[in-house]
């Protein structure tokens, strides 16, 4: 029998009824995650170190404001494709009780192609930034980071955005019954 959620059959479980072994495509859809997660560790380490250096020794982290962008450029570009997948982001919804339940998935539909057809805009401009940049030799002032490798960064992260809203947007007119029905009143 197969996990709907993993797509894998009961053996894949280990004995003992322990963690399931997570399939190739789970396990990519993740690494980002995890690698957000590791940069705030890091971001939350370094600010410590920095935050005790400073008031013990009066010998702060030099870099640490270098860093602290690198790191929040990181953190917020790798966690966008899965928040935005998985719609975890920030949603006012004060105007919800005035869609019925088909309207709704209407502004759904129409809301998830207009962000991923929008967000590929960026992408490309800030790819041709990162690009500019590498034939430039910018780097960053205190570790002497090129530039140019967080521009691409950037701009794969803001480009797998994109495809992700524009293949949920799909989803939603294609095969409606893999997302539950959202806000619409009850009218």
């Amino acid at each position: 029998m197969k996990d709907p959620e993993t797509g894998m059959d009961d053996s894949a479980t280990t004995t003992g009824g322990g963690p399931r072994r997570l399939g190739l495509w789970r396990c990519i859809a993740l690494a980002p995650t995890w690698l957000a997660a590791g940069v705030l560790f890091l971001l939350m380490a370094m600010t410590f170190a920095d935050v005790i250096l400073r008031s013990l020794a009066n010998n702060p982290i030099e870099s640490a404001t270098e860093l602290t962008r690198l790191f929040m450029a990181i953190l917020v570009f790798a966690s966008l494709p899965m928040v935005s997948w998985k719609g975890d982001h920030i949603v006012v919804d004060l105007l919800d009780g005035l869609f019925s339940a088909t309207l709704a998935r209407v502004r759904d539909i129409l809301m998830d192609l207009v962000c991923g057809f929008v967000l590929f805009w960026p992408a490309v401009r800030v790819w041709d930034l990162a690009e500019r940049a590498r034939e430039f030799g910018d780097v960053t002032e205190y570790i002497g980071f090129p530039q140019h490798i967080i521009g691409w960064f950037i701009a794969f992260f803001t480009l797998a955005t994109a495809v992700l809203y524009v293949v949920r947007g799909g989803l939603r007119i294609f095969a409606p019954s893999l997302f539950p029905p959202s806000g619409g009143s009850s009218r």
